[in-house]
């Protein structure tokens, strides 16, 4: 594996810069007297913090000959220089594991895939870093270094600490990912959890731009929810906050893996709606393509399972709603190639559900590639480089980017 070069720090030295230079980042390219307004601070401390942020590189400002105040010359439009550092995105399932190139904006330059053919934690590592090497290469051939890389995982994970509590999928519990990531491949690292990191993706790059609170509620394998609530991603006292796949919407339903019974997760992710339909329809189905493949050819009982799980999604949706009152709740995951057979359910069931004026927010569907929960896992990575509050490990101790 390539040498990364010695980690660069960021020279956004105050959480007022951090602030503006995240506030360009999603939402720019923007004039200063623009930023200035929607990062609600001062024309001064704009400037300020701008001027380091272009002497690195980091920020570019061009001529707008359309913004041209009423006197003086035309205002400069600031923009996010891309191509200033690359990051690495990996996400962890069962059976694969998915690597991502990515620039400063979070746009995927190069995306690869490699097996799993064990799922302990030694294993995982190993083929985690051929990965990571395989992208470092990638990344020398652009000329640019490698600022960050970042580590998504299912389960129970403590961004803080680096630590992958507990995870289904993977059946690891308390591993120090993020130390042995770093060690493993000297870089900065960042480990958290898989929807939690899709969901920094959406806030600063795609769905969530501009929004002060949203939920993203991810369909699938299992049942996910990551919260924006004030502007900030919220993961909990924890780091179980949006776990809505395990909120009991059915106290007589099937038994969750969690040990409770009727859970959103053991009624609508993949493999509750794979049982559900072999036991409905008598076939033997392989998995969700299967299972959708006799619904829409109108197979007694198994469109009644999406049904239900519909039902389930929707009141689950509804209970976040009623909380929280997110303005908008986007849902994606593989999950919705079948999206279909279940949408009309998840809107009834939402409907009936919410509470009030909870039932206007914006429901809205957006489909997920596989590769966009590898770049969730590079956002964060890009969110600790930048960031003076969010935590990255670096080779052989752990601690946190400094402001």
């Amino acid at each position: 594996m390539s040498s990364p070069s010695a980690a660069e720090s960021f020279p956004a030295h105050t959480s007022a810069g951090s602030q503006i230079f995240t506030t360009v980042l999603s939402q720019g390219p923007l004039t200063r007297s623009e930023v200035a307004r929607r990062a609600g601070l001062s024309a001064a401390a704009v400037t300020k913090a701008v001027r380091p942020l272009i002497e690195a590189g980091y920020l570019v400002e061009d001529v707008d000959e359309d913004a041209r105040p009423a006197l003086g010359r035309p205002a400069n439009l600031v923009r996010v220089d891309g191509g200033r550092a690359l990051f690495i995105g990996v996400k962890v399932t069962g059976d694969k594991i998915i690597g991502v190139l990515t620039d400063l904006c979070c746009r995927i330059l190069v995306a690869r895939y490699v097996p799993l053919a064990a799922r302990d934690p030694k294993a995982v590592l190993g083929s985690a870093a051929e990965l990571v090497r395989e992208l470092l290469i990638e990344a020398d051939g652009l000329g640019v270094r490698v600022a960050g890389l970042g580590m998504a995982v299912s389960g129970d994970v403590d961004r803080a600490e680096g630590v992958v509590r507990y995870s289904p999928f993977l059946e690891w519990r308390d591993v120090p990912l993020a130390e042995l990531a770093a060690m493993t491949t000297g870089l900065p690292v960042t480990v958290d959890n898989d929807v939690r990191a899709l969901t920094v993706a959406e806030q600063w790059f795609g769905a969530g731009v501009g929004l002060s609170g949203f939920a993203l509620v991810t369909v699938g394998a299992g049942i996910g929810c990551g919260l924006v609530v004030h502007g900030k991603v919220v993961a909990g006292a924890h780091g179980v906050a949006g776990e809505i796949g395990h909120v009991a919407v059915d106290p007589a339903g099937p038994r969750c893996h969690c040990g409770n019974r009727g859970c959103v997760e053991a009624i609508a992710s993949d493999d509750a709606i794979v049982r559900q339909v072999r036991a409905a329809t008598g076939v033997q189905v392989a998995d969700a393509v299967e299972t959708a493949g006799l619904a829409h050819d109108g197979v007694a009982g198994a469109r009644e399972v999406y049904a239900r799980a519909g039902d389930a999604i929707g009141r689950g949706i509804a209970t976040v709603a009623n909380l929280l009152g997110p303005e908008r709740v986007i849902i994606s995951g593989e999950g919705l190639a079948a999206y279909d057979l279940f949408a009309d359910h998840i809107r009834d069931a939402f409907a009936t559900a919410a509470f009030g004026s909870a039932a206007r927010c914006d429901v809205q569907t957006r489909p997920l590639p596989f590769d966009e929960w590898a770049r969730g896992a590079a956002a964060t990575a890009i969110q600790s480089f930048i960031r003076s509050d969010a935590n990255q490990h670096l080779r052989g101790a752990a601690m946190t980017q400094p402001a």
